[in-house]
């Protein structure tokens, strides 16, 4: 109750300033110099803040928000997901020298042979307008003396559940690059003591970037599926900054023909 009225009283307050002020602005060609010079000081604190207040309320409201789970999918898909990693806050947001089999969050992982690790990873805030993912991951790459780069992404259970041969998996990722270099989308599937892989290459050079993994080109066996999990191979990797803005998956059932 308190509240309420203490809402009221604010709001009140502030129609009566405003009031106050368009009043002071109606008068100010005749007002006395002094009394001028006096409001003109008021207004210029108050514009301070208010300018203060509009800035920062500009720069939050025009973020992506956080958790958001709402991105562009098959109409007929039963299952969506956007990583943690791309929703909302970590813990620990980055990792510098970075070794082999580190995790960013609970479901990233990087691995490479390197023996002199000149790698960093971090979550980074995503604030351009078009953005739907709240953060984005940026990676820094420096002197790579390593064979292989890649970066796995743990499916949740959700992702398995039901998984039968006439599913189709598809990814939409956004990649930004300092200079060209090839990535390559590798889905796993382990069902039993077997794994199945399918790779793609990612087309880096469409503006859409959209790969789909057909399971009907697979040995799966659907009874035993236990999990999946998706590794993103970097080519090249040596003094580049890779940033992947957002990174989605979706599940649908092929066409019947």
């Amino acid at each position: 109750m308190g509240g309420e009225k203490q809402g009221w009283l604010d709001r009140s307050l502030e129609h009566g300033a405003l009031r106050r002020w368009s009043r002071a602005a109606r008068a100010a060609a005749d007002t006395d110099l002094v009394e001028l010079r006096n409001q003109r000081v008021r207004a210029r604190k108050l514009k301070h803040q208010l300018d203060e207040l509009i800035h920062v309320a500009d720069s939050r409201l025009a973020l992506p928000y956080i958790g958001n789970q709402s991105f562009p999918r098959p109409a007929d898909a039963d299952w969506a997901w956007r990583p943690e990693l791309w929703c909302g806050p970590l813990p620990v947001p980055g990792i510098s020298s970075v070794q082999s089999k580190s995790m960013l969050g609970k479901e990233a992982t990087l691995f490479h042979d390197c023996q002199h690790s000149e790698l960093t990873l971090r979550q980074i805030r995503n604030m351009r307008e078009e953005d739907l993912a709240a953060f984005g991951l940026r990676m820094d790459v420096f002197r790579f003396d390593g064979s292989y780069l890649s970066l796995a992404i743990d499916l949740p259970e959700e992702a398995s559940a039901g998984l039968l041969r006439k599913h189709l998996i598809r990814i939409e990722t956004i990649v930004e690059m300092e200079k060209p270099l090839e990535i390559f989308a590798r889905l796993n599937i382990k069902h039993g003591p077997n794994t199945e892989q399918i790779v793609r290459e990612l087309p880096l050079n469409e503006e859409d970037i959209v790969v789909e993994f057909d399971l009907a080109y697979t040995k799966l066996n659907e009874k035993r599926v236990e999990k999946m999990w998706l590794d993103l191979i970097f080519e090249g990797p040596q003094m580049n900054q890779v940033i992947l803005r957002d990174l989605t998956f979706s599940r649908r059932k092929r066409a019947e023909l």
